[in-house]
């Protein structure tokens, strides 16, 4: 039998959400003066980026407005094709959020609700037509019009914006926010389940990872706690290898499995990755590529504290 693991992604967890809140604390600084623009809330502009993406793609140039947003999507984009959806259950701060709720839910009611496979489905494929859609708009655009956009003070002020949205949330969007709160609390991961393009992406580049959850036919007691301990509802007892575009690589499964080398995240060959190498791959490839970002002089904006003070102005 195996000894209960230390809480490594919990704690990886808290911290990557501690970054996002201080990120978020220096943007409201930013906005009142008292603090420089901090480079990390780029990391909330993933349309913005998808486009610098294109942007790049076609003309070899960065934007220069959001930089560090790019890198940020680039690093997230390589954990998915490398590490499957590891960014959702490691880094992401609205999984992090969503993941407290449904585990809160979890001891107030006791139990979960788990909408059948005819309304699951198609609420699934949900996140994949946001996808579409946003893919379709970036890829619709042409050079002039791609160029025009990143450039322009509309995209100048993205992160702006989005500050303001949540600093003076309408009653619309509070509600919205609350309702998704409060369903979270029964149905585990509502928003990264049925509604997240992100996760989508993600989810598609994760086909590609060469990491697979593995289980020993050999050894395995037919339990089932792997499939229980899931939070995307896989049935992982039924497979030899793991090949979901919901598995985001919680290793909640292995962790939960009670037969020692029967469950495990195994590299091709077979070899097992320990869950503290794991750990350090996903902390580490995010920071090597935000930190190629910042070596190579693509952290910080052009953007100037007069230019951003003219920006705020024209948000009031």
């Amino acid at each position: 039998m195996k000894k209960r693991p230390f809480p490594l992604r919990t704690a990886v967890q808290a911290a990557f959400l501690a970054l996002c809140g201080w990120i978020g604390v220096e943007f409201a600084l930013f906005m009142h003066g008292r603090a420089s623009h901090p480079p990390g809330a780029e990391g909330f502009l993933p349309i913005s980026a998808l486009l610098s993406l294109k942007f790049w793609a076609a003309t070899g140039r960065i934007c220069e407005l959001h930089p560090a947003g790019l890198f940020i999507f680039l690093a997230i984009l390589a954990l998915g094709l490398f590490l499957k959806k590891a960014f959702c259950s490691w880094l992401c701060p609205v999984g992090a959020l969503s993941e407290g709720l449904w585990r809160l839910g979890a001891k107030l009611f006791g139990r979960h609700l788990e909408p059948p496979r005819w309304l699951d489905y198609p609420l699934r494929s949900l996140k994949y037509l946001l996808l579409l859609f946003f893919l379709w708009a970036a890829w619709r655009m042409d050079g002039p019009a791609l160029q025009g956009f990143l450039y322009s003070p509309f995209n100048a002020a993205a992160d702006l914006r989005m500050y303001l949205f949540f600093a003076r949330i309408s009653a619309t969007a509070l509600a919205v926010v609350l309702v998704l709160a409060a369903l979270s609390l029964v149905v585990k991961n509502v928003w990264c389940r049925y509604l997240c393009p992100y996760g989508a992406l993600l989810g598609l580049l994760s086909l590609a990872s060469p990491l697979r959850i593995t289980r020993s036919k050999a050894t395995c007691i037919d339990c089932k706690l792997c499939t229980k301990a899931c939070p995307s509802r896989i049935q992982v007892h039924a497979a030899t290898r793991v090949a979901s575009d919901e598995c985001t690589a919680c290793l909640r499964c292995v962790e939960a499995c009670p037969v020692k080398d029967t469950l495990e995240m195994r590299a091709p060959g077979g070899k097992a990755v320990p869950r503290a190498v794991f750990a350090a791959l996903v902390v580490g490839l995010f920071m090597a590529i935000t930190g190629l970002a910042m070596i190579t002089g693509h952290w910080q904006n052009i953007i100037t504290a007069e230019d951003y003070r003219e920006l705020i102005r024209m948000q009031d």
